[in-house]
């Protein structure tokens, strides 16, 4: 099943964005393994997701 923001240009930009931040964060030092690396791993996914509720409840209201 295909949602509807998955077809949004900004969406699939943000999804290409966190794939090339995990690819980043990779290489970081393993000391930085569940600090820096995992804060900005989910910074990135967050952006994804925040355009998928917001374009969720835009639809809904």
């Amino acid at each position: 099943m295909k949602f509807k923001f998955e077809s949004l240009n900004i969406w699939l930009l943000s999804m290409d964005l966190a794939e090339d931040i995990l690819a980043l964060t990779r290489k970081f030092p393993s000391e930085e393994l569940y600090n820096l690396s995992s804060q900005i791993r989910r910074a990135s996914d967050s952006i994804a997701l925040n355009i998928s509720e917001r374009f969720d409840w835009s639809i809904q209201c």
